[in-house]
């Protein structure tokens, strides 16, 4: 009697296993809307604002950011130069610009000629080269 006990349980859950019917999974991501930044966002989270010179003119048309990360809004096969040594992964420690701040009019003037890129970026946060 006891044995027919123990075997009770296991098969009570496997029936239940086998009987329980599946669910969808449902999955919702609201990432809200993009970082309002004078010079760009970096394009990994938590997409802080980037400092001036780090992503370079084809970044922007008409001075307005077209976006990076899950906010790009460029081409599919977008790629642009950023400098990365502006980048805080490779170190940069300098002064980082506020959500909401005003860009310097002046630094978009002249931003094409004072632009020294290292790197070719996605908007996605792919490093590569333009196919």
């Amino acid at each position: 009697m006891r044995s027919l006990k123990l075997l009770a349980l296991p098969a009570m859950a496997a029936a239940m296993w086998v009987t329980t019917p599946a669910s969808p999974a449902q999955v919702s991501v609201n990432i809200g809307v993009a970082p309002v930044c004078p010079y760009g966002y970096y394009s990994a989270p938590p997409y802080e604002c980037a400092p001036y010179g780090y992503y370079g003119p084809e970044w922007f048309s008409g001075d307005v950011f077209i976006g990076a990360g899950p906010w790009f809004h460029g081409p599919h096969d977008f790629y642009g130069h950023v400098d990365n040594h502006y980048d805080p992964s490779h170190g940069y420690h300098g002064p980082y610009p506020q959500r909401g701040e005003h860009p310097n009019p002046e630094n978009f003037a002249h931003h094409a000629e004072n632009f020294h890129g290292n790197e070719m970026r996605d908007g996605r946060g792919h490093e590569g080269h333009p196919k």
